[in-house]
């Protein structure tokens, strides 16, 4: 297959990609550009050993970073309240997060389109999060009946510089909780201690006032049937550290009005 192939249809989302990154779509569509003529003066810049998709936003990268400018932020401008935030975290790590977060990459091909090993990936999404919770730090309750799932989500998000307002275990719990302590997010497992659901308990929730919601659960099958309104933001178990981190800051940063405008949980 010829290079432009396997370029061509990766280009659209790349030029998201770039905007995010640049700050804006001229200048994102100028970086796309050069990576292209860079590509027809060394063909090798695109590693035919990745995945296409995994290639292509290598070359770029290679080409973005090799730029000291983009070392440092970028400058600001007049976008949505995500596109500012964006702006707000450093270098790699703002990559490590659109890559993960917006593009949906693995952490793997994260790590592949970065060239950094997957420890190294790992510490930058964590550095996104922890730069994302300076801007959007709240409270987060979570509903969960297993006790070491709970302590590990526990920790987790407090290393990304949130508060755990509390944990509940069955329906009662959670709408009870939430009701008095407002939590700005939620983690919900589906099937609680009782005998109860999560998903129920959420939805109970949301007539009261409006939270984002991440589900984490082993189940996930019972919420993706196509016959409901599917949530936003869900986490198979067993899940991985790297993942909850990305969706917790995925969730609140695109969650411009966390709290006050109605949350898509299912």
């Amino acid at each position: 297959m010829s290079l432009s192939a396997l370029v061509g249809p990766q280009l659209p989302f790349l030029r998201r990609y770039a905007r995010a990154l640049s700050g804006s779509q001229a200048s994102g569509d100028a970086y796309v550009v050069a990576m292209l003529e860079a590509l027809v003066e060394d063909p090798t810049l695109y590693d035919t050993d990745c995945e296409s998709r995994v290639a292509t936003y290598r070359a770029f990268s290679r080409i973005w970073n090799a730029l000291p400018l983009n070392g440092a932020a970028p400058t600001r401008y007049a976008g949505t309240t995500a596109e500012r935030r964006v702006e707000g975290i450093t270098p790699l790590p703002r990559q490590a997060f659109l890559l993960t977060a917006v593009e949906g990459f693995t952490s793997e091909q994260a790590a592949q389109v970065l060239e950094r090993t997957p420890e190294a990936l790992s510490r930058l999404i964590e550095d996104a999060g922890r730069e994302i919770s300076d801007q959007v730090a709240t409270s987060v309750l979570i509903i969960e009946d297993e006790p070491i799932i709970a302590m590990d989500l526990e920790s987790i998000v407090k290393g990304l510089g949130h508060q755990v307002c509390g944990n509940a275990r069955t329906r009662a719990e959670a709408v009870e909780m939430a009701e008095r302590l407002r939590p700005g997010l939620v983690l919900a497992d589906i099937r609680l201690a009782d005998g109860s659901s999560g998903l129920d308990a959420v939805q109970d929730i949301l007539k009261s006032f409006a939270v984002p919601v991440i589900f984490i659960t082993a189940y996930p099958e019972t919420l993706l049937t196509g016959k409901r309104p599917e949530p936003t933001f869900l986490i198979a178990k067993p899940f991985e550290e790297d993942m909850v981190r990305a969706v917790v800051s995925q969730s609140l940063f695109f969650d411009a009005k966390a709290g006050r405008e109605p949350a898509n949980a299912a």
